[in-house]
């Protein structure tokens, strides 16, 4: 009817003014967008190429990358596909078929990336030719190389690194199934002296299934008010939706939780960047998506960061990592480095 045309239209209207985005917001998107070389490339959804030039045919040439099956001497392609793909821990000894990444495919890739790649440079270096020294210093100071700590987190003394303004911590959870590390009880949890690092800003805590009410709980202890709540949902190796997790009592489990706590009143934050779903690949156990790091980097851009319980490949820059799976101990900023030699010279803080 006219009155239901009149209320579309109207919804339509202000639905637009909603996504509309302020002469702020876009400055804000254009200067912390990925650069060129960042961009990655979409999964043909034939998977292999023999799939994709039967049904692909309007297309012609695909451009998107492919997969190709391994088929050894054990495997029973008549099976079908491994639940597990490449997270399959006896592929030496599994029946069921197996992928990689198309070789030819990745190398065309790989040629683009550094056509790209050299083309950036080439622009990067005709900028910095005309750019102010100081706006180059400037960008420069923003960026510190990545550092970390090994130590057991338990018993490091956390007024030698002093204070973040963004925390991320992935705690090793005692979720009563056999793991390849050590876990803490949920009163050592408790007990981190998490208050010490954090006056104003963020935290980003990442649960398992049993854990998440532990975390809420967890969160108003240190002192924070949960603001959000980060769903990682997960894909295998040929990017569908994981339907047999290694995880869950009842359902397995295709998704993961990341609790965002707020302290006191932080100030310089962007907001509105980026949604509250990743859809990212599962990798080695307990690897979370590198997409967190670019959604807090674009939250809080060039600020000091902390990583609780990481691993080598969790190091970043402007971050500090804690863990006692990592290689020693390296630090850049300085007061943190007078701090922890002033404490504990050169030994590990264990």
């Amino acid at each position: 009817s006219a009155i239901q045309s009149e209320s579309k239209k109207l919804g339509e209207e202000i639905q637009a003014l909603l996504n509309h985005k302020s002469a702020r917001e876009k400055t804000i998107i254009e200067n912390l967008k990925s650069n060129k070389t960042a961009q990655v490339r979409e999964f043909c959804e034939w998977v292999t190429k023999h799939e994709c030039k039967r049904g692909n045919v309007k297309n012609g040439s695909c451009k998107k990358l492919h997969f190709r099956k391994l088929i050894y001497a054990h495997t029973d392609a008549q099976l079908g596909d491994c639940s597990f793909l490449n997270t399959c821990f006896h592929m030496e000894t599994c029946k069921y078929v197996h992928y990689e990444i198309d070789e030819e495919d990745q190398r065309a890739h790989m040629r683009m990336r550094q056509r790209q790649a050299a083309s950036v440079r080439a622009k990067n270096s005709a900028a910095m030719l005309v750019s102010d020294s100081k706006n180059l210093a400037m960008t420069k100071a923003n960026l510190t190389p990545p550092q970390w700590i090994q130590c057991d987190i338990r018993k490091l003394d956390f007024d030698v690194i002093g204070k973040f303004t963004v925390i991320m911590a992935d705690p090793p959870w005692d979720i009563h199934m056999e793991l390849p590390y050590g876990t803490m009880t949920d009163d050592e949890m408790k007990k981190m002296g998490i208050e010490k690092v954090q006056d104003d800003g963020f935290i980003f805590l990442w649960v398992t299934g049993r854990a998440v009410e532990l975390g809420r709980e967890l969160l108003r202890i240190w002192g924070y008010e949960r603001v959000d709540d980060i769903i990682w949902v997960k894909t295998n190796q040929l990017q569908r939706l994981i339907r047999t997790g290694r995880t869950g009592h009842w359902l397995n489990h295709g998704k993961e939780h990341c609790l965002v706590g707020v302290k006191g009143n932080p100030v310089g934050f962007n907001r509105g960047l980026d949604c509250d779903i990743i859809v990212s690949e599962v990798r080695d156990t307990s690897h979370k998506p590198d997409e967190i790091y670019g959604m807090i980097e674009r939250l809080s851009p060039g600020t000091r960061k902390l990583e609780l319980f990481g691993r080598e490949h969790n190091t970043q820059n402007n971050w500090l990592t804690l863990g006692n799976q990592l290689p020693g101990v390296h630090l850049e900023w300085e007061d943190v480095k007078t701090k922890y030699f002033n404490r504990y010279g050169m030994a590990l803080p264990f």
